[in-house]
């Protein structure tokens, strides 16, 4: 990661930079090591890039372990019943109880718990800012 400039949550989800990990598994890594998705990935510290990777390890095996001997049918359902933050704006954290948010920018959007992830403070959604320029 280092001399990376690029935000964290698009760094993880390049696939020539680490491969499989997409949007939803993304939000579940960054909430587990409590990393603001907008983090730049090169100035994270030693201690957080430890988190980082330690979340990918633990989000990533939790998923396997839900998902062996699922039918194709059940699958989806048993993905989504992990989640912590992914696909669930409006709800509450499960681990602080804060209101799960969403950004949206460009084509993409991600969830997080403002408690958790940046420190009590809201991301500003970016949909609006690309209408008024």
């Amino acid at each position: 990661m280092a001399g990376n400039t690029g935000r964290i949550k698009t760094v993880i989800t390049d696939q020539k930079v680490i491969a499989g990990i997409g949007n939803a598994y993304s939000d579940e890594i960054l909430h587990v090591a409590k990393i603001s998705p907008f983090a730049t990935a090169g100035k994270l510290s030693g201690a957080q890039l430890t988190c980082l990777h330690e979340a990918m390890a633990s989000v990533l095996s939790d998923a396997v372990r839900r998902s062996v001997g699922q039918g194709a049918a059940m699958l989806k359902g048993e993905k989504r019943s992990g989640l912590r933050v992914h696909a669930r704006t409006g709800l509450p954290c499960p681990v602080c109880g804060d209101t799960v948010r969403e950004v949206s920018f460009a084509d993409k959007s991600f969830q997080y718990c403002p408690t958790c992830q940046t420190g009590g403070k809201a991301l500003a959604d970016r949909r609006m800012s690309r209408l008024l320029k």
